[in-house]
């Protein structure tokens, strides 16, 4: 899906959903800045800010459970952004854990209550190369620097878009992808843990790189081939 796809567009002839998601991001940014002050709600700002402009393409009357998760996620991302630079523990462990709950139950919340649409899953998979970025950087306070390869591959992705239009073709649905995805998370998540021993946190951080770099490469393979 490319970065200029109109369900990202900025749209008033649709303002009900986007002031129900406003009205999502006003409650979370007031709890964000409460729990943890300036920096934590600065971040949400802008990412919340980018989300509400592209709701006015929602398809749908109400938001729904699903994208409120959606929305917390993104929060709690914000929320572990702004501990980057510090060494992560367990209360970081625990929001990253809350975050990846919330991944598992948003798309069966939207199918169960029938509101997939294309900005849904987009903005599904946009807070979760977020979550996977801030957590590849906490994680590097512990991994090193290598270890950013499980946060910047979407966005190295993107820019390889901008270089060869075929890869902003839109993929089909992969169970493969997504359980990819699940263990990137769980990956980067055992990295920050205190439990994990770093030479575990290591290993499963390396399976972890080689399959998100089979993922992508697969993806690429596909698309190519078919353009």
């Amino acid at each position: 899906m490319s970065l200029r796809d109109p369900a990202f567009a900025f749209d008033l002839a649709h303002p009900g959903p986007r002031l129900r998601f406003a009205a999502t991001w006003a409650v979370l940014l007031t709890a964000l800045a409460f729990l943890d002050g300036a920096l934590a709600a600065a971040v949400f700002i802008f990412a919340g800010g980018v989300v509400v402009a592209g709701a006015g393409r929602y398809p749908h009357p109400r938001i729904g459970l699903c994208n409120v998760l959606t929305f917390l996620r993104l929060a709690l991302a914000c929320l572990l952004a702004s501990r980057i630079g510090e060494d992560p523990g367990w209360p970081e462990v625990g929001i990253a854990v809350a975050a990846l709950a919330t991944d598992g139950v948003d798309g069966w919340s939207a199918r169960r209550a029938g509101l997939i649409s294309r900005f849904g899953a987009r903005f599904d998979m946009e807070v979760d190369s977020a979550l996977a970025l801030v957590l590849a950087c906490l994680a590097a306070e512990r991994l090193g620097g290598w270890v950013l390869l499980l946060g910047v591959m979407r966005y190295v992705w993107l820019a390889a878009g901008l270089v060869v239009p075929r890869l902003n073709a839109t993929l089909p649905d992969s169970l493969a992808r997504k359980t990819v995805c699940v263990i990137q998370i769980a990956a980067l998540i055992a990295a920050i843990c205190p439990a994990v021993p770093e030479g575990a946190a290591m290993a499963v951080a390396t399976i972890a790189g080689a399959l998100l770099i089979w993922s992508f490469g697969r993806d690429g393979s596909w698309l190519l081939r078919r353009a």
